[in-house]
C-alpha cells in the first residue's frame, strides 16, 4: 500500500483549517496573537504536517503527534505562552475548535453521499471549513460573555509606578473618549492618587449615564501600561484611558470589555 500526495494541496488544505483554528481560539481568549503571528503560525504547522507521514510507526501515534507537535508549534508561535496553564488554556480551545471542524467535515461526508466528490476535493474540504467557522460563532459569544462577566488582576504602571489589583470585566461599562474613540475604564481615587500623586495632568472629559444618576462628567487619564492577567495569559496594553471615580469601586478598576479587543499590532501602528 502507498499513499500519494500533492504537497501544495495538503499545505494549502493544513494552512487555512489551521488558520481557522487560530482565529477561533484568538477570539475567545485575550486576542494577545496578532494577525502576522497566527498566519506564520498556521504555516509553520501546515509545513510540519508532511513531514509526520516520513515516521515508521502506527497510524494512530502519526495523529497524536501531529495533535501535539503540530499544535504546540502553532499556539507557540502565534500566542508566545508563559506559562503551562496559559499553554493548557489554549490547548483546549484549539482541541474544542479542531473537535468541531473534524465532526462538521465528517458529517458532511457520511451524510452527504451526494456532494461526496465535491467533500472530497481540496476546495470541498475548504469551503466546509468556513462553513464551520462561521457557525462557532455561537461559542465565541459564550465565551465572551463569560469575559464580560469575570474578574482578573489588572498591573497599572506609569512612570515607574505600578499598582497591582483587581480588576472586574463590566459589560454594562461602555465609555469611550469622545476623539479618540478608545474604551474608558474607570479606576478608584486611591489607585489615581498611588500613580499621579499631586501632580496636575491632562484629563479628558468624559460624560456618562447611569441608573442611580442621570448623567455626570468623569476625568479621564491616558495611563501608559496596563497588563491584564485571566486564567494564566496576560495581554499588554499601552495608552489606556482610565476615568477617576469619585464613588468606591466594586472592585480597584472597571474594565470596559472592548479593551479586550485591541491588539499589540494596532497599537504599533497608531504609533507609527
Amino acid at each position: 500500500m502507498y499513499y500519494e500526495l500533492y504537497v501544495d494541496s495538503l499545505f494549502l488544505v493544513n494552512f487555512v483549517m489551521n488558520l481557522y483554528l487560530l482565529i477561533l481560539v484568538d477570539r475567545t481568549t485575550l486576542r494577545t496573537a496578532t494577525r502576522s503571528k497566527m498566519v506564520l503560525g498556521a504555516a509553520a504547522g501546515a509545513i510540519l504536517y508532511p513531514f509526520l507521514f516520513l515516521l515508521r510507526v502506527p497510524g494512530w501515534l502519526k495523529w497524536i503527534a501531529a495533535l501535539s507537535a503540530g499544535a504546540a508549534l502553532m499556539l507557540g508561535i502565534a500566542f508566545r505562552p508563559r506559562s503551562l496553564r496559559a499553554f493548557a488554556k489554549l490547548f483546549g480551545h484549539l482541541l474544542w475548535y479542531s473537535f468541531l471542524m473534524g465532526g462538521l467535515l465528517l458529517a458532511a461526508d457520511c451524510a452527504l453521499p451526494v456532494l461526496r466528490k465535491f467533500t472530497g476535493t481540496v476546495f470541498g474540504v475548504l469551503g466546509i471549513g468556513a462553513i464551520g467557522f462561521l457557525l462557532t460563532g455561537f461559542f465565541q459569544e459564550q465565551q465572551k460573555r463569560r469575559l464580560e462577566e469575570s474578574s482578573c488582576i489588572a498591573v497599572l504602571s506609569r512612570g515607574g509606578v505600578s499598582v497591582r489589583t483587581r480588576a472586574l470585566m463590566d459589560s454594562g461599562n461602555s465609555l469611550r473618549e469622545p476623539i479618540s474613540g478608545k474604551p474608558v475604564s474607570v479606576i478608584d481615587g486611591e489607585l489615581y492618587h498611588t500613580l499621579w500623586g499631586e501632580e496636575k495632568a491632562l484629563y479628558r472629559v468624559v460624560p456618562y449615564q447611569s441608573i442611580g444618576k442621570t448623567r455626570g462628567i468623569l476625568k479621564a487619564y491616558l495611563l501608559p501600561g496596563l497588563e491584564l492577567e485571566i486564567d494564566g495569559m496576560t495581554k499588554r496594553l499601552q495608552d489606556v484611558y482610565v476615568a477617576v471615580s469619585e464613588e468606591k469601586t466594586q472592585a480597584g478598576m472597571i474594565l470596559n470589555p472592548e479593551i479586550l479587543k485591541h491588539r499589540r499590532e494596532d497599537e504599533q501602528r497608531k504609533l507609527n
